[in-house]
């Protein structure tokens, strides 16, 4: 589980595989990827793949998950919970910039190469806060309407771009919480309590 730092590492994760993946287009000029908010002017020498994180939502399929007990260890006796972590989906939108149409194109085609071979990320793939954790990381292409990609454009102010829109699930946010639990010392049932009476 990774820690207030995780979605800034499923960024860098995804970085490092779409700069893998166009790194060797050919051309001129070697393509960058980049992380982008799309706010301002993109430099197009030399060509880019941005990286856009336009949407963080918790995953609905993971709520309502039962408190983690933790177990006491080294110079902490306690035995405690705390809260699951929150799971998040990550949305972003991956956009090609700079040379002409046919670099653009290559460059997706790229990306969707990548982004399906590695459909799953985990185990050593995983940096920063999830390196060492058992967490994986699925990267699907969401089936976006034209009008749902034209909202987004809108909002950014910019004119419509050809784009790829993937989602990251489930990305776990650690519960930094945790919440004490006195161990039981004594048991008393309905039939002690008669048993007393009498």
């Amino acid at each position: 589980m990774g820690d207030h730092n995780v979605i800034a590492d499923v960024s860098e994760i995804l970085l490092a595989l779409l700069a893998d993946a166009i790194g060797d287009l050919g051309g001129i000029e070697r393509p960058l990827a980049i992380l982008d908010d799309l706010s301002g002017t993109i430099p197009i020498s030399p060509p880019k793949l941005t990286l856009f994180l336009y949407e963080i939502a918790e995953d609905p399929a993971s709520r309502n998950r039962a408190n983690i007990r933790v177990e006491p260890s080294g110079a902490d006796p306690r035995v405690g919970v705390r809260k699951p972590p929150m799971a998040l989906v990550l949305r972003y939108l991956i956009t090609a910039w700079g040379g002409d149409q046919l670099t653009q194109h290559k460059m997706l085609g790229r990306a969707m190469e990548a982004l399906y071979n590695d459909a799953i990320v985990e185990g050593g793939e995983l940096t920063g806060s999830l390196a060492g954790t058992t967490d994986s990381l699925h990267l699907t292409l969401t089936p976006l309407t034209l009008d749902q990609k034209s909202y987004v454009w809108f909002a950014l102010q910019k004119p419509y771009r050809l784009s790829l829109n993937y989602e990251v699930r489930v990305v776990n946010l650690e519960a930094a919480a945790r919440a004490e639990v006195r161990p039981v010392t004594a048991r008393a049932t309905d039939a002690d309590l008669l048993r007393n009476r009498r």
